[in-house]
């Protein structure tokens, strides 16, 4: 299985499916591809904040991939003419033998914004198991005391954490998530994209394998595979 991070908290993650989690291209300036170059087989969205929603619409019409989100942002989304799944907090969708797609809680705001503020549900993180491996996009989210849950009842072997802070948790509460969760590996995301986020990966780096998980920095466009 091969992760590449695409900057922010977008995600290409492939094995025996292609799965794209909140494609912020077009607009990111840290992206290393055009929304063109990707070719998908289902689309995760954890919340409708534009850069997260980024360019899922038109990922998912090229594609003709599902996107996948909470249940008001499906129907928001569905008007667009794109396949939707919708689903909730705690529910988990299976697609195939191979992948398993749970959905769980995140701390944050989720409004959609095009002209007038729309509400579309609540902000989520996802569960992603695919050939056998488990791994975790928390989404936008400060740390909760139901990561400790999530770690026990999904046991991610690789958690995606935002470490950003100011719209996201920062760097103590990404070392607090870390112990809640227990997860093998950590990639550090949502960060850098914007001089508001601006944080240095390698203090959260080492400070978390100080707690005895492996942090994997990469930079927009590298990749990690397990």
């Amino acid at each position: 299985m091969k992760i590449t991070w695409l900057g922010h908290a977008a995600f290409l993650i492939e094995g025996s499916k292609k799965v794209l989690i909140d494609p912020f291209i077009s607009g990111n300036p840290v992206a290393p591809v055009k929304p063109e170059d990707l070719e998908v087989d289902v689309i995760l969205v954890t919340h409708g904040h534009s850069d997260h929603l980024g360019d899922a619409v038109e990922i998912a019409s090229r594609c003709d991939a599902p996107i996948i989100c909470i249940y008001e942002l499906s129907v928001f989304l569905g008007d667009k003419g794109v396949e939707t799944i919708g689903m909730n907090i705690g529910g988990t969708l299976k697609l195939d033998d191979n992948l398993k797609i749970t959905m769980v809680k995140a701390v944050h705001s989720a409004d959609v914004v095009e002209n007038k503020i729309t509400s579309a549900g609540e902000p989520v993180g996802f569960i992603v198991n695919m050939d056998g491996v488990s791994i975790y996009h928390a989404g936008d989210t400060d740390v909760f005391m139901d990561m400790k849950l999530i770690g026990e009842l999904y046991k991610p072997k690789i958690a995606l954490l935002p470490i950003g802070d100011l719209y996201t948790m920062g760097i103590p509460g990404a070392l607090k998530a870390v112990e809640l969760i227990r997860p093998e590996i950590v990639i550090p995301m949502h960060y850098n994209t914007f001089p508001a986020i601006k944080q240095n990966p390698e203090e959260f780096k080492d400070k978390a394998e100080k707690m005895g998980v492996k942090v994997v920095i990469l930079k927009p466009g590298e990749s990690f595979e397990i």
